[in-house]
């Protein structure tokens, strides 16, 4: 009995936890607050400090850890290249000064506050990091994050997540910097390196030659579940290779992420992991709240109430005086400042290392953690109070849960119902086409009811959403959203899980349209140039031209651009560029095969000369 009741003891904690969660989160999300606020606050509550329900912090902090880890994964799968390179100035400029300016400020602060200046430094670094989850939701709630200041911001949080791992390595530099002495010292230190920059060797060798290889071989096998294992199996391996040769197990994490990123298995490690790292991560927001020291806010709540009243304002002065100094609005810098100006879900990662390797103390370590908590609370408050004064905005309404899609039977899936979408549903219907659309604005779906039409709620970019939908049964999915890189996502999704669908895509701008190309969707168009064509022609037609030689010309005008951009696919932005000014161009063999099979329709390649014998 004793031996079962041993078993048994797990079992107390864990639904502990899990009332907590169940209770607090949507009590904070009805607030309109951010859920890593609710088990902040939960695990203050029944930690220590609180009901004393869960005796250690430290008993869950291991585990919990795990979904930093998971975390740090996601974030490597989401960074392409081809992404980073578009937002690089944004990210790379913008980004970095933030956060030297920020941490710099802060870590002088600290220094002159009596702190040491390695400590400042951990200080300056943990302060000036800002917490992604609440700053995305913020942005989603006001439907900005596709705005100018939102994308800035959010190339702000980019940069942030890609200095991490630098960050990370360098703690303990900071802590050998002055420890080190003698022949034997720098031995050691050279020999830890040496060990370190090996594991990262080999982790990039097997990355980049071994993984794919290896999900090849378990997909053929059919079993999900061993999917998930392995998904499993690189990210906590690595980690835990990381952790073996003196590094983080997040910045291994993050590492085995970047180099899946371009994996034809990303989608299917991301809805793999995705679970765990949700739970995982509240978890860990939990054990943070629990390790908040009540009596030392109790004993010292005038300094840090202070504290965090000026960290807040601080951060939103600097971040909106950089953001001006890029080129944005007053308002929009304000506001931008305000999303960001909360610490960092990874000081509370930091700060413990930086703690265990001797560069804080535990009075420091205890002080931060509970000021970087209390950002957390008071910043989303402050962007609230912000807002209010700008008068931009009405609060937004709490997001609704996901619909069930109950019976989904359309031979074409419609993801986005804006303007573009709404007449393409028209154009299907008329012909008694069965169509489901999915649309992530709720604003959108309410107005569409009131015509008769059923929306479902949902986001096209998640694979589990596309399956509910019945992505499976369906022939075609037009991709009607405004936001390129969604489009782009949703086209890799599909054309990975689902070949047999066929893809038409609305491409934002020429751009768009050449990247769409190089992802072989089956369609695509960019959103205005069908309508500025007939635009020029009626232009033509008001100044006299006869309307079948306006059409000609407009006819020439599209067969120019389309041979365009089917050379700038393979030969850059400058491909074609004699045709730009042109007055015709003549039919030649040359530029139909370029054109077959990349996201031309037969109507396309008839304009541009193609048919059936073109290669010939």
């Amino acid at each position: 009995m004793p031996e079962h009741a041993a078993h048994a003891s797990f079992l107390p904690p864990v639904l502990i936890f899990c009332a907590a969660a169940v209770i607090a989160v949507p009590v904070f999300r009805r607030m309109g607050l951010s859920g890593v606020l609710g088990y902040l606050v939960a695990g203050l509550v029944i930690g220590p400090s609180g009901l004393s329900l869960i005796g250690e912090a430290e008993t869950v902090r291991g585990v919990a850890e795990i979904g930093v880890v998971f975390l740090l994964f996601i974030v490597g799968l989401e960074l392409k290249l081809s992404r980073l390179l578009s937002m690089r100035r944004d990210i790379f400029g913008l980004g970095a000064a933030q956060l030297l300016a920020t941490a710099t400020i802060f870590g002088a602060v600290a220094v002159a506050a009596g702190a040491p200046a390695r400590s400042g430094v951990v200080i300056g670094l943990a302060l000036a990091l800002s917490a992604t989850s609440i700053a995305l939701q913020l942005l989603e709630e006001r439907g900005d994050l596709q705005s100018a200041y939102g994308q800035r911001s959010f190339a702000i949080l980019l940069f942030q997540d890609l200095s991490i791992a630098p960050i990370l390595a360098l703690m303990p530099l900071l802590a050998t910097a002055g420890a080190v002495r003698g022949e034997g010292g720098v031995l050691q230190t050279l020999i830890g390196a040496a060990t370190a920059i090996s594991a990262l060797a080999a982790v990039v060798l097997v990355g980049r030659y071994g993984l794919n290889p290896f999900f090849r071989l378990l997909a053929a096998s059919g079993a999900r579940e061993v999917m998930t294992a392995s998904a499993l199996l690189v990210v906590l391996g690595t980690a835990l290779l990381m952790e073996k040769v003196g590094l983080s197990m997040a910045m291994g994490a993050f590492l085995a992420g970047v180099l899946l990123a371009e994996s034809n298995f990303r989608h299917q490690l991301e809805a793999d992991i995705e679970p765990f790292r949700g739970i995982l991560l509240g978890l860990f927001f939990m054990s943070v709240g629990m390790s908040i020291d009540r009596a030392l806010i109790a004993q010292h709540w005038p300094a840090l109430l202070l504290a965090t009243l000026a960290a807040v304002a601080a951060k939103i002065a600097i971040i909106a005086f950089l953001l001006r100094a890029f080129g944005s609005p007053r308002t929009d810098a304000l506001r931008g400042g305000a999303v960001l100006a909360m610490a960092g879900e990874f000081a509370f990662v930091l700060l413990p290392v930086a703690a265990a390797l001797g560069l804080l103390t535990g009075a420091m370590t205890q002080f931060v953690t509970a000021l970087a908590a209390l950002t957390m609370l008071v910043a989303p408050l402050a962007a609230k109070v912000l807002d209010l004064a700008l008068a931009r905005r009405p609060r937004a309404a709490p997001e609704p849960e996901p619909n069930s899609f109950d019976g989904p039977d359309g031979r074409v899936l419609v993801i986005g119902f804006g303007r573009f979408g709404q007449i393409v549903d028209q154009v299907l219907l008329a012909k008694g086409i069965s169509v489901t659309v999915i649309e992530k604005n709720v604003d959108r779906i309410r107005a569409a009811a009131r015509f008769g039409f059923r929306i479902f709620y949902g986001d096209g970019t998640r694979l589990d959403v596309l399956r509910a939908a019945g992505i499976e049964r369906a022939d075609v999915v037009c991709i009607c959203v405004d936001d390129r890189e969604a489009a782009l996502k949703i086209v890799e999704i599909v054309h990975e899980e689902f070949p047999q669908v066929r893809t038409c895509v609305r491409a934002y701008d020429r751009i768009h349209a050449i990247d769409l190309m190089k992802r072989e969707a089956d369609f695509q168009i960019r959103e205005t140039f069908e309508s500025a064509l007939a635009f020029g022609q009626a232009a033509l037609e008001e100044l006299g031209l006869d309307p079948s030689e306006a059409a000609a010309v407009t006819a020439d005008v599209r067969r120019r651009d389309i041979a365009r951009l089917v050379m700038q696919k393979s030969e850059g932005i400058m491909g074609g560029a004699d045709l730009l000014h042109g007055t015709r161009l003549e039919p030649e063999p040359l530029i139909a095969p370029r054109a077959r099979s990349h996201g031309l329709s037969p109507e396309t390649r008839d304009i541009i000369g193609e048919d059936e014998h073109a290669g010939a």
